[in-house]
């Protein structure tokens, strides 16, 4: 006898809308038990990566039924997105699983679900299964698409349902989104990532480099655009690599190039690029660009040559040096902002040296200062040499104090001229006030009504506060 899974479709993504459909009238009978709209919660750990797959699950959720909240004290069902670059996300997203508990034994109906990077190490799945049983629902990061199909599967069976899949070279279109912002949006333009830097995780749990067809980037493009988004975020772990396993002969720039041309798109960003194989053609495309923003995020993780190696980032202090000097002639009005690691495995204070030495001829418009984080399968745990905590502590504060010093020079240069603005939100502690972006990705915070929310306009640039400006609308 054929069961309504026998019946479902085989090609995507039309086996998921099936799944959506049979998922809503679950959605249904639970409205009716509950006496109100279940509500749910999406919580996003982690990169702009894992923002975007949260707009796909809450697109899901919403087109199956759930109404869609912020307080997750008051959810029917909590979906974590998870992180696993470092260690401490780990930690809070069990910490946030514990404070779960009590909530689903007042409310039996009530469903929690894990995805994302996370949910991709054995020993993560093993610590829920034993410790967290009232889980509901496992997925990771190459079945995303999988949720309509898997969220039914919780309504219609019991126990934990758990589907991971170690890796994949499929990529699912046309999916349900449910954008945070109207007038921006994040887009995945490739997936994974081939690089293997001894101390990271995510290619691990992201799996190979798999890039999207051009065409399909530009359609979403274009539809985003009708619906009145005016920037968009191209994603990727190294955006440089896209295309390499296409059978289309395109390169990052030259998809850059396609994505210009579309009518009414005015803002293009991108991260993230990799300092080994950013090229000419990529530095020639954004300088002659009317669209692609004044930024650069080119993570330099460490200035000493020894450890970059050690990092296996396969370039030197040296290259980056020129790589940094080129992009600066080349765009002079660029900036440049920057990732950076202290404390890896074997660093000296010499080394350490090296790196405030790159943050100063560099100049870079900000950095995300990290302290070394050992990462259970990666080459770079099982290295001799670990920094003690107390040395660490050392160094990171004397980058962090030179990343300052640099960026607020930098920052300041600006004040006293127009700059376009694209508001993105009220401000969080003066509401009669707007935050923005410059296209450099600096923000500015400006008195202006709500109206002009989702608006590219010019301002003045009154004042620099060491890390943002304080605006002006001209008259």
């Amino acid at each position: 006898m054929l069961t309504i899974r026998d019946m479902a479709p085989v090609t995507e993504p039309e086996r998921q809308y099936y799944f959506m459909d049979l998922c809503a009238e679950h959605v249904k009978k639970l409205a009716d038990q509950l006496g109100h709209t279940p509500t749910c919660c999406v919580t996003t750990f982690g990169c702009q990566m894992n923002a975007r797959d949260s707009e796909k699950l809450a697109g899901i959720l919403e087109r199956v039924g759930y109404q869609l909240i912020e307080e997750e004290e008051n959810a029917d069902f909590v979906i974590y997105n998870t992180c696993t670059v470092r260690d401490n996300a780990n930690q809070r997203v069990y910490g946030r699983l514990g404070a779960l508990k009590n909530k689903k034994k007042k409310n039996p109906k009530m469903k929690i679900a894990l995805c994302g990077c996370m949910m991709q190490e054995d020993a993560v799945i093993e610590k829920i299964k034993k410790s967290y049983r009232y889980v509901d629902l496992i997925f990771g990061t190459h079945n995303i698409f999988k949720f309509a199909e898997l969220l039914t599967a919780s309504f219609e069976e019991e126990g934990m349902i758990i589907d991971i899949w170690k890796d994949t070279d499929k990529i699912v279109e046309d999916l349900p989104v449910e954008r945070k912002y109207s007038f921006k949006s994040g887009i995945n333009i490739m997936f994974g990532c081939n690089n293997f830097c001894s101390y990271c995780i995510v290619p691990y749990v992201r799996g190979r480099e798999r890039s999207r067809a051009s065409q399909d980037i530009v359609r979403e493009i274009k539809q985003l655009v009708e619906d009145g988004v005016v920037e968009v975020m191209l994603l990727g772990q190294n955006v440089n690599s896209y295309g390499k396993n296409l059978e289309e002969q395109i390169t990052f720039a030259g998809l850059l190039e396609k994505i210009e041309e579309i009518e009414g798109l005015e803002r293009i960003r991108f991260m993230t690029p990799h300092p080994k194989d950013l090229s000419d053609e990529l530095i020639q495309v954004m300088k002659k660009s009317k669209k692609i923003c004044r930024h650069l995020h080119l993570p330099v993780q460490s200035g000493s040559t020894e450890i970059l190696k050690k990092m296996n980032r396969h370039y030197t202090k040296e290259s980056y040096l020129e790589l940094a000097k080129k992009i600066r002639q080349e765009i002079p009005d660029i900036a440049i902002t920057t990732d950076i690691i202290v404390g890896f495995p074997g660093e000296s204070k010499a080394d350490v040296d090296d790196t405030i030495e790159v943050i100063r001829e560099v100049e870079f418009d900000s950095a995300f200062t990290f302290i070394y984080s050992k990462r259970t399968g990666t080459p770079a745990a099982a290295m001799e040499e670990q920094v003690s905590e107390e040395e660490v502590k050392e160094q990171f504060n004397r980058v962090l104090e030179c990343v300052q010093e640099v960026a607020a020079k930098r920052m300041s240069m600006l004040t006293g001229e127009v700059q376009e603005v694209l508001f993105e939100e009220i401000n969080d502690h003066d509401s009669t006030m707007l935050t923005g972006k410059l296209s450099n990705n600096a923000t500015v915070h400006v008195k202006a009504e709500p109206c002009l929310l989702g608006r590219i306009v010019p301002v003045k640039l009154v004042e620099c506060k060491g890390f943002y400006y304080i605006g002006e609308l001209l008259q």
